[in-house]
């Protein structure tokens, strides 16, 4: 898929993204959102770990998702 298709997907659908790695990071500082970004800036961890993680944070999850000017937030 082309950088054109994928913002108009991303326009489109507004999709909240959640990474382990910096690529969608660095597109999400250099172009905006959408997609909104959640980076997880931890090691390698099992599955179970970013679960925990995820819902630990899920109230702050959910303020990022609502906040219309933020384009990235990073849980550790």
């Amino acid at each position: 898929m082309g950088a054109r298709q994928e913002r108009r997907l991303y326009d489109r659908h507004r999709y909240t993204i959640v990474i382990k790695d910096v690529d969608f990071l660095h597109r999400s500082t250099a172009f905006g959102h959408p997609p909104k970004v959640v980076w997880i800036a931890r090691g390698n961890c099992p599955t179970a770990a970013i679960e925990a993680l995820l819902r630990d944070v899920r109230s702050r999850l959910e303020e990022f998702v609502a906040d219309r000017e933020t384009a990235f937030l990073v849980v550790d």
